[in-house]
């Protein structure tokens, strides 16, 4: 009888552990990720480049990325989903808010990590978060710190007496943003108006009307922005008003001077989660939202030089 019960026990065993082989990766696998970028513009590029380099490092040749452009648009972001879950990816990537969305409507099961995403509580309307989705979504986050900013736009410019935010009203986490810089620079007597547009199409029109009213314009991490900076910078250069980015591709691309993360140490952050999740088993669900250790002073030499900009101490140029 106890010959027969070790008989027992060692065919459970057996049986449990090719379970376990089958249900995981073996040596020989080859992990799949999908990555679905909102559009392609400086910022998001980096991130998915810091993403894409810390899983290559960590895994080489047993990684296969399917990197897919949204073209700014939140449908074409849900279809490029939908066809990662039909081809079974081991982990989606998602690459800005629009992008995390869709992501998310598109499945309860497939782990999500998202980046270049400012508040995932105001993303995924999450109320009173706090740093934890619980369920299959986490990621790192591009918030810089939004009073520092608001205090670097009077540092750069003390004697202004009207700010203008300029920003895309469809990005729930540009709105996020602007609601704390309008609350900082109020609080020291600074006039405050906000400018809105709703896609590129706009964007002329509002710039324009933002340029002849401000003394000095604040963008925000905003990737409508972003994407049509050389637009921006065609208005408020000749018109000798000064720009303030959220963050360093829009400060190369029309501003003179940002407080700004960097979006490939977010995206490499990203790629060590990636790698946490598939070889290590974490817990998606339990692993909280991760913000960037580090934030850089930079400045626009030559946006700077064109309108006499005199930058203040402790900055470094885009250019080095």
């Amino acid at each position: 009888m106890k010959d027969f019960k070790k008989v027992i026990v060692l065919v459970i065993t057996v049986v449990m552990m090719t379970s376990l082989v089958a249900c995981g990766k073996s040596s020989d696998s080859v992990y799949k990720i999908g990555i679905v970028q909102l559009l392609q513009h400086v910022a998001l590029d980096a991130a998915t480049e810091g993403f894409q380099a810390a899983l290559t490092e960590k895994l080489g040749d047993k990684v296969q990325f399917d990197l897919q452009n949204g073209q700014g648009d939140s449908v074409t972001c849900s279809t490029i989903v939908n066809s990662f879950v039909s081809n079974d990816v081991d982990l989606i990537m998602a690459n800005a808010t629009p992008a995390l969305q869709a992501s998310a409507s598109g499945t309860l099961g497939i782990p999500i990590l998202g980046t270049s995403i400012t508040d995932y509580g105001t993303a995924l309307e999450i109320e009173n978060f706090d740093g934890l989705t619980g369920r299959n979504i986490s990621g790192t986050s591009d918030l810089p710190p939004l009073d520092e900013q608001a205090a670097m736009i009077m540092e750069w410019f003390p004697d202004a007496k009207s700010v203008g935010i300029l920003y895309c009203s469809a990005e729930a986490n540009s709105a996020y943003q602007v609601k704390t810089v309008k609350e900082e620079l109020e609080s020291l007597r600074v006039n405050v108006n906000e400018y809105t547009f709703v896609d590129s199409n706009d964007i002329a029109t509002v710039v324009t009307k933002a340029a002849e009213e401000s003394d000095v314009l604040y963008i925000p991490t905003d990737n409508t922005a972003a994407s049509n900076a050389s637009i921006i910078d065609n208005i408020c250069r000749p018109a000798g008003v000064p720009i303030i980015a959220g963050e360093a591709g829009i400060c190369a691309g029309c501003g003179v001077g940002t407080l700004s993360i960097s979006y490939y140490d977010i995206g490499y952050q990203t790629g060590l989660m990636a790698y946490e999740i598939l070889v290590n088993g974490a817990d998606i669900s339990e692993m909280e939202i991760e913000y960037s250790p580090t934030v850089t002073k930079l400045y626009n030499a030559a946006i700077c030089e064109e309108l006499g900009i005199t930058v203040p101490e402790g900055y470094e140029s885009l250019e080095q």
